[in-house]
């Protein structure tokens, strides 16, 4: 039997981490008694960029994970809430679980709409550099759920299966197709077929089978080689600065993340950014090109940039960049 072992709140706080002061909601505490659910945010205000809203209301995380990664970190010192989740749970798992899958605990009704957005977020609370990357390299992602009835729910309810999704899609599958090589085009279709699939998803999941598509009716492999790897996107979208890193007195690194629910695909070996940006008010745009220089992990893209003498771009971004720009 599935049922709901805590429920986990989070008020917003500043948190101080490699001497930035970063806002976040990842830090959750059990709650006793019943909680009332609502429809937007499990822990009343939060930090809407990254958790809550209609889509994202109730974060989900398994305590078969809980015992998996203490034996893949040799760590025994997790609490509740460790992940960042509202609901800690047994049973779920991310294999079996579909996206657009009904779940009633105690007086809520819940739909499943995507899988966790993996953000540098989570590695501050776990103190695992590696965190985002390893939840999806290891398929437990976790998962968000939106609220189709409000009530309360409690530790110890039972969670009680209402309905399968439509194309019976898991949450690791599709976190998988998202984040991980191999876009089937099969698979991509079926993703698109499903309602409660958040917004955000699918507008990723639409490009990647436009990608598909474009490769297919244009270009013949045969004559060159092999296929170009599609863009991660098409044109510009806005970042977000997670956090600023002071490599030497010259030299610093930027991570960014997404400002909102579309997720950002892991790079291709290779792959660069192309920043644009106003170094000083009243002027043009200018643009810059920077190679990613981290390993190769979802949730948030990283770049080092060396201040040159006299360098318009570099020296703005060297001095004049801070965290949640």
């Amino acid at each position: 039997m599935a049922q709901l072992l805590s429920v986990n709140v989070g008020l917003p706080r500043d948190i101080s981490w490699r001497g930035e002061r970063v806002f976040t909601t990842v830090w959750k505490e059990p709650v006793q008694g019943r909680h009332m659910v609502r429809r937007l945010n499990a822990d009343g205000p939060g930090d809407p960029s990254g958790h809550g809203g209609e889509h994202r209301a109730v974060l989900v995380y398994q305590m078969d994970s809980y015992r998996y990664w203490e034996q893949q970190l040799g760590r025994t010192n997790f609490t509740l809430g460790q992940f960042g989740e509202n609901f800690t749970v047994e049973g779920l798992p991310d294999g079996e679980v579909c996206i657009g899958g009904q779940h009633r605990i105690g007086g809520a009704l819940f739909e499943v709409t995507q899988p966790r957005v993996t953000c540098y977020r989570v590695r501050i609370r776990m103190d695992e550099p590696q965190m985002a990357a390893l939840l999806v390299s290891h398929h437990r992602p976790g998962f968000y759920m939106r609220v189709l009835e409000e009530g309360e729910v409690g530790s110890g309810d039972e969670i009680v299966k209402i309905a399968d999704g439509p194309e019976r899609m898991a949450v690791a599958e599709i976190d998988a197709l998202l984040y991980l090589p191999g876009h089937s085009r099969e698979l991509l279709e079926r993703s698109l077929r499903i309602p409660a699939s958040s917004p955000g998803w699918k507008g990723s999941f639409k490009a990647l089978l436009e990608q598909e598509t474009n490769q297919v009716s244009t270009g013949n492999a045969g004559l060159t080689g092999a296929a170009t790897p599609p863009a991660a996107w098409r044109g510009f979208r806005s970042l977000r600065v997670a956090r600023v890193e002071r490599e030497s007195t010259s030299i610093i690194s930027l991570s960014f993340e997404s400002v909102d629910e579309n997720p950002l695909p892991v790079p291709l070996p290779g792959q660069f950014l192309v920043l644009r940006f106003r170094p000083k008010p009243d002027t043009a745009p200018i643009q810059r090109s920077y190679s990613m220089s981290s390993a190769l992990e979802a949730g948030t893209y990283r770049v080092s940039v060396k201040e040159e003498v006299n360098g318009l771009g570099s020296t703005f971004l060297c001095n004049h960049v801070k965290v949640g720009d």
